[in-house]
């Protein structure tokens, strides 16, 4: 019977716990575009003008 004194606070305590996570992440903005990353993962278009690519030569000037 000891044990309940104790256990039922704690999950009480991560219940409260968990339900300030999710309020937190919904007033956040974490669930505005649940379908936009699906579709980015398998986008076939570089991410950027030209993708990843790091341009040949960097920045001299040619001589």
């Amino acid at each position: 019977m000891t044990s309940l004194a104790w256990l039922i606070p704690a999950a009480l305590f991560l219940g409260l716990l968990g339900l300030a996570a999710f309020m937190w992440a919904l007033k956040n903005g974490q669930f505005e575009d649940l379908e936009g990353a699906g579709w980015r993962a398998i986008d076939d278009q570089p991410p950027g003008p030209q993708g990843n690519k790091a341009p040949q030569g960097g920045n001299k000037k040619p001589e």
